[in-house]
């Protein structure tokens, strides 16, 4: 949230994506430390992160929207400045600020859940997040050491830095690329990726669990397993993994922005929560071939969705984003 309401739009949606990048970063980063330090040096590297941010807090600027919205016009100026650089031309993005929170009001009251400019954003976050666990990324990471396994990776520390770094890699990517190609693009590349990765490991299962008479399981088709996983973890990382977030930042109104960040992220964890503690069940009625089938087809969903209700907020401002779901043109 405090990138979107500080970043350029030419710039946002690389500096949000850069917030997955750092999370996914830091993941591959206490892996490998892991595999040389005790737990106990490992706790105290970890805290040293949110010390350095802790500190820094201190002198970043509070946003000029938040600012704007409470009636604090010079401080206002002063934090564009600051962003923007000196000679930026601060009064002309305050005057346009000033104009979209006139628009939205004061503040949020529940009756307001009836404007479309607010039920609208807030539904799209709350449907980003809740198609995002339903991916089935967290039965994938869960199945990840058992592929390892049967891949003969005896080290269990060396394939979690392998997982980490597709991870970093292809959220970098996704970083880099996400001001030209767009939001939406990458979300139907990432939902298409993650469509064939998960219909592919219900082939594996499938295969796996239907051997010849008399014969193994087929072992041989452990690579199918791994380019599987691959495909699945490079495929959300540069799409479903940071670009809900960004959109979540980027649609939901300064004016109820505590009230929908809050359900967003409830909606987010209570999902995690729900596929987690559902999957064991999944896999015992449906089989494992038929959730991996079924994750495939909620990632089919997650591309009708992304094509016909997110719009695609690459290069505009927020209050353009906003006026988008009032159904006005933006300033």
């Amino acid at each position: 949230l405090y990138i979107s309401e500080t970043a350029h739009e030419r710039v946002r949606g690389l500096l949000g994506s850069c917030v997955q990048l750092m999370v996914v970063l830091g993941i591959m980063g206490v892996y490998l430390a892991g595999m040389f330090m005790d737990w106990r040096w490992l706790a105290i590297c970890c805290s040293v992160p949110p010390t350095l941010l802790m500190v820094s807090m201190y002198f970043m600027p509070e946003t000029p929207r938040y600012l704007l919205f409470h009636g604090k016009r010079q401080e206002a100026e002063d934090a564009l400045r600051y962003l923007r650089g000196p000679d930026a031309p601060v009064e002309w993005e305050c005057a346009r600020i000033e104009d979209a929170c006139g628009e939205q009001g004061s503040s949020f009251r529940l009756s307001d859940l009836k404007d479309p400019g607010i039920y609208k954003p807030l539904m799209v976050g709350v449907m980003l997040m809740a198609f995002q666990q339903m991916t089935g990324i967290n039965a994938i990471m869960f199945y990840a050491q058992n592929i390892f396994e049967q891949a003969h990776f005896q080290n269990s520390d060396l394939a979690s830095v392998l997982v980490g770094l597709i991870q970093v890699v292809f959220t970098g990517i996704a970083a880099v690329i996400m001001d030209k190609a767009g939001r939406k693009v990458l979300l139907v590349i990432s939902g298409a990726a993650m469509i064939v990765s998960t219909a592919a490991f219900g082939v594996y299962f499938y295969l796996m669990s239907k051997p010849a008479v008399g014969a193994e399981p087929h072992q041989d088709l452990t690579w199918l397993a791994l380019a599987s996983m691959a495909v699945f973890i490079s495929g959300f990382a540069i799409g479903w993994g940071p670009i809900p977030w960004l959109i979540m930042s980027e649609v939901i109104p300064i004016r109820v922005r505590g009230f929908a960040s809050a359900a967003v992220v409830l909606t987010n964890w209570g999902m995690a929560f729900v596929v987690t503690k559902t999957f064991q069940n999944m896999m015992d009625g449906l089989t494992s071939a038929g959730t991996f089938w079924l994750f495939s087809g909620m990632c089919a969903l997650n591309i009708v969705f992304t094509i016909f209700f997110i719009p695609e907020t690459k290069g505009k401002t927020l209050e353009q984003i906003e006026a988008i779901f009032r159904g006005t043109s933006g300033p």
